[in-house]
């Protein structure tokens, strides 16, 4: 496709009401876009096999970290196996609203027990523990949104 083509197309997708064109000609594609919202695509860290790297910013020259605040996010680290969410959606630690939870701290739980739920797209999904153990801590509140990775409990 030439350039006048191609302006041409732009031309018409700014002037009128069509928010997106795509036209295809011989082996070749062209996508117009107007007014598109910025996409961010963070991938799983799963998809690597290990948690992502995450750098602390530096101290500006002249100022020192103090240690107690170095040593703040070691000692927050949640000790046990940690349960995280396979989905995006809301939690919900029982199976209906007034209903007693699934779990609750100093609950021994078994691999593949139910632990909560995760509403996601009008679907109720059961999360299963997988690790044997006692749940030594809820992360998450009750109906908070949640993000795939996330921490849900700890189980030790």
């Amino acid at each position: 496709m030439d350039l006048r083509k191609l302006k041409t197309l732009i031309d018409l997708v700014s002037e009128s009401g069509i928010s997106e064109l795509e036209v295809t000609e011989g082996e070749g594609k062209v996508r117009i876009v107007k007014n598109a919202a910025p996409v961010y695509v963070q991938p799983p860290a799963a998809a690597y096999g290990a948690p992502l790297p995450v750098a602390a910013p530096a101290p500006l020259a002249g100022h020192e970290a103090p240690a107690a605040a170095a040593a703040a996010p070691a000692a927050a680290a949640p000790q046990g196996h940690v349960v995280t969410s396979p989905m995006v959606g809301t939690f919900y630690r029982s199976p209906s609203p007034g209903a007693d939870p699934f779990v609750q701290v100093g609950d021994s739980v078994k691999d593949g027990q139910t632990l909560c739920i995760i509403e996601a797209m009008k679907l109720l999904n059961e999360i299963e523990s997988d690790a044997t153990g006692v749940v030594k801590e809820i992360l998450v509140e009750n109906g908070q949104a949640v993000e795939y990775g996330q921490p849900l409990f700890v189980v030790g």
